[in-house]
């Protein structure tokens, strides 16, 4: 007898791929309702199989069924798993049931890497809106490819360019060389005076500000100055806590504990649920989108900067 506690799955871990075990689990009475507070559907259309997902979805009295209010098809799209949703499909999940910010999984979809995974009923379409922040998505994420960011914090800053933001910022030119020593070994170095150096570089729509060995450009007080008149998406990859984002608009701080690259969430406006979907676990292009910075290579990131600077020391905390 399955316990409420157990559910059956307590071997279950990360891999949702071996069908022999998972039917065998089932077969012995585990709950194909529930895993650890959640739905072993969702679980599986994520980490699972097309096999465990079929095999799941046979036993499940509703394969539409909602957890944090999505089904297991929205996972599996979201998490590009297409050989997963297609056995979701074929089990009688609805691609076109709305859902987050009034997206469906077969919507979103055209807006991925597998655009024809489902056939599309006639009148559901992306907007002309919607088609171009996808091909943007797909040409940044691209021109970015896979980053080594850990421990960096960036300033991407709408409309201005590496002059006018080292003018807000009052910063003065650090001297030249200094620099690559201390890349060389940046936690060699005293950080209350490592963290006032940060780089600063133009790019197509802004420019961004960035210190690949801490979180200045995140600051508070940093935002502020940077965002007068426009917008700007902080970042700081905190080598503890993950990925932490913040916006600022016209000298004010608006939002910040955000996730940049994180999932959609319920509440999320369509154009966030359209954001999150192209740029899933990729915190660097997010935060360049969110301020309509067109990077053409990732230099602005990865350096070296147009320039190197220091900051005047002041309270970079108060908002």
């Amino acid at each position: 007898m399955v316990t409420a506690q157990g559910e059956g799955w307590d071997r279950m871990a990360w891999d949702w791929t071996d069908h022999d075990e998972i039917r065998r689990l089932l077969d012995q009475g585990a709950d194909p309702e529930a895993w650890s507070g959640g739905r072993p559907l969702h679980r599986a259309a994520v980490f699972g199989s097309p096999e465990v997902v079929a095999e799941l979805a046979r036993r499940v009295a509703d394969v539409d069924a909602l957890e944090n209010g999505v089904t297991a098809l929205w996972e599996a799209v979201v998490s590009r798993k297409p050989d997963n949703a297609r056995a979701l499909a074929a089990a009688g999940a609805d691609p076109w049931r709305r859902s987050i910010g009034g997206w469906s999984p077969g919507r979103l979809s055209l807006a991925g890497p597998t655009p024809g995974l489902f056939a599309v009923p006639a009148g559901e379409r992306l907007t002309d809106a919607e088609r171009v922040a996808a091909e943007e998505g797909r040409r940044l994420t691209g021109v970015l490819g896979s980053l080594d960011y850990d421990g960096t914090g960036l300033a991407c800053v709408a409309g201005i360019d590496a002059a006018e933001a080292v003018r807000r910022l009052e910063a003065e030119p650090v001297r030249e060389g200094v620099t690559d020593e201390v890349l060389d070994e940046p936690y060699a170095y005293d950080m209350d005076e490592l963290i006032q150096v940060v780089g600063v570089t133009s790019v197509p729509g802004g420019c961004v500000v960035t210190q690949p060995w801490g979180y200045a450009p995140q600051m508070p007080g940093v935002l502020t100055r940077l965002s007068g008149g426009t917008l700007c998406y902080g970042l700081y990859a905190n080598p503890k806590s993950g990925d932490q984002g913040s916006i600022a608009r016209d000298g004010s701080l608006v939002a910040w504990d955000l996730h940049p690259g994180g999932g959609a969430i319920e509440g999320d406006t369509s154009e966030e649920v359209l954001a999150s979907y192209l740029y899933q676990y990729d915190a660097v292009a997010f935060s360049c989108a969110f301020a309509g910075l067109r990077l053409t290579d990732a230099r602005a990131v990865t350096g070296p900067p147009d320039l190197w600077v220091r900051l005047p020391r002041r309270d970079y905390w108060s908002h």
